[in-house]
């Protein structure tokens, strides 16, 4: 299981887009990719189409291998490593190893 989920911040360690940030869309969770809204942009030429709109050069977004993201922390809006704790509901938690608070 990943740490990371759908409407995360997360920062690109490695790669043409290093260091910028992101909000997760996607999680291909078979593959070990993640989608992240503009970053990791590629050019994709698309034929035309009656059913689908017009023809031409569209830029989308790539995916990008988990292990070369990092969540944001929001409460220290710092790239942290992230650990698991049980409340005392019982619920299993995300928290940040740096400022140790819970991450929703």
């Amino acid at each position: 299981m990943h740490k990371i989920r759908r409407n995360d911040t997360i920062v690109v360690l490695a790669g043409k887009d290093k260091g910028k940030r992101g909000k997760v869309q996607r999680i291909l969770t078979q593959e070990g990719r993640v989608i992240v809204e503009g970053i990791n942009l590629v050019k994709r030429h698309l034929r035309p189409n009656p059913a689908l709109r017009q023809a031409g050069i569209v830029q989308k977004e790539a995916a990008l291998a988990i292990s070369n993201v990092k969540l944001v922390c929001p409460s220290c809006s710092k790239p942290a490593r992230i650990g698991s704790q049980l409340l005392e509901d019982g619920t299993k938690t995300r928290v940040c190893k740096q400022c140790h608070e819970v991450i929703p």
